[in-house]
């Protein structure tokens, strides 16, 4: 099985529809709390709620659904939750007051929750072992590459066009998602109901989270937090500085550095181990904000986007196959929902407690604040793999 090509045509599809996935929730995520702010006058602390409401639908609908991705399979979760967001695409236009629009945030989130941790746990199973940290890192760049141009397209879209505009855009990716939905033929493996029901009865808890998805997965929530705020106010920065021409192109640069660096970082985090990939991922991402918060000139913010892209975006992937590291084929989707719940986690209530700092702060303030987030992330990833590294030579030893 190892010596299996990764680029399938179900790999191939799966990974377009993920794409297709992330770029609506990163368009919407860095536009739709400037709209609430224009269009219902709320300041940015609940504009970062509207934004992260659709995280918190998400996180969710995550942690219902680790167990019945085994049970009922993943392809038929990947239907329901494109359904859900082709449905909540549509409601977008009749959302003309606040509540309704958190309501459909929500909702959204829901069928975001569903699908990617139905593609992921697809992708999972579909990959040779021996290749999944290789074959991650290209699928992740799906979900990498939206964080980057999502947001370049919401930017430009919202200061060219009316916001209906963008609202027909995201409708029409979705529809793209349902569509490509039926060229998925494989059907992943399911596990027998019964051993479902024992292993959950039996181990609580342990039906919903993997424990071997842990420790890094508690590593990437902090680096949500800190990334969630370049995502839900980079546009009120560029604003500030008087850099918005500029910050078009921020995600764009984002985008090349990870394209260019993505290909390296998953066969090395396969060949060379998680420390080699990790350390400078997040010593780059503290570097970038650092640079993003005194950032003066056009060319420094673009600069900071480049820096972001190696660190985050690279962290972002290589954490995800390494939350997979160890786990039994018959848990991959429990894996998988583990370390999407705690990116969610950080990615919805970062936005809400970040912009409740900007009014005391300031924005360049507030990117010093995260950078040092993400200098504990770091901490914590090293502390976690001298815990590791002490298990492996007490086992070896025994």
């Amino acid at each position: 099985m190892d010596n299996k090509t990764i680029w399938t045509r179900d790999f191939i599809v799966t990974s377009i529809i993920n794409f297709f996935l992330m770029l609506v929730m990163y368009l919407l995520m860095v536009t739709i709390a400037p709209y609430s702010v224009k269009e219902y006058g709320v300041s940015t602390g609940v504009a970062g709620l509207v934004s992260g409401i659709f995280i918190i639908g998400t996180l969710m609908s995550r942690l219902a659904i680790g167990g019945l991705i085994e049970k009922i399979g993943s392809r038929r979760l990947l239907l329901i939750g494109l359904a859900i967001i082709v449905l909540a695409s549509v409601f977008y236009f009749g959302a003309d007051n606040l509540p309704l629009l958190m309501a459909n945030r929500f909702f959204h989130g829901i069928g975001l929750g569903i699908s990617s941790t139905a593609t992921g746990t697809m992708v999972a199973q579909m990959l040779p072992p021996s290749r999944r940290g290789e074959g991650i890192g290209y699928f992740s760049l799906s979900a990498v590459l939206a964080t980057a141009i999502g947001p370049f397209f919401g930017i430009y879209l919202s200061q060219h066009y009316d916001y209906q505009v963008l609202f027909l855009f995201c409708l029409a990716l979705s529809i793209c998602c349902a569509a490509m939905f039926f060229f998925v033929k494989k059907s992943p493996m399911v596990m027998p109901a019964k051993n479902i029901q024992a292993k959950t009865e039996k181990l609580g808890i342990h039906g919903l989270l993997e424990r071997r998805a842990l420790p890094i997965a508690f590593v990437t929530l902090l680096a949500a937090v800190a990334y969630s705020g370049v995502l839900s106010f980079i546009s009120f920065y560029a604003e500030e500085i008087n850099l918005v021409s500029a910050a078009s192109f921020f995600f764009l640069v984002y985008a090349v550095a990870v394209l260019f660096s993505r290909p390296f970082t998953g066969r090395l985090l396969d060949v060379k181990g998680n420390k080699f990939v990790i350390y400078p991922s997040l010593v780059l991402f503290a570097g970038g904000l650092l640079l993003l918060s005194g950032a003066q000139a056009g060319w420094m913010l673009l600069l900071a986007g480049g820096i972001l892209g190696l660190g985050f975006g690279n962290f972002q992937s290589c954490a995800q196959a390494i939350a997979l590291q160890g786990v039994k084929p018959e848990r991959l989707g429990v894996a998988t929902s583990t370390f999407f719940i705690f990116l969610d986690f950080g990615f919805g209530f970062g936005p809400y407690v970040i912009g409740s700092l900007v009014p005391i702060i300031g924005y360049r303030k507030l990117y010093v604040v995260l950078m040092i987030v993400v200098l504990a992330a770091l901490a914590l990833f090293m502390l976690f793999s001298k815990i590791q590294q002490s298990k492996s030579k007490r086992v070896t030893v025994e």
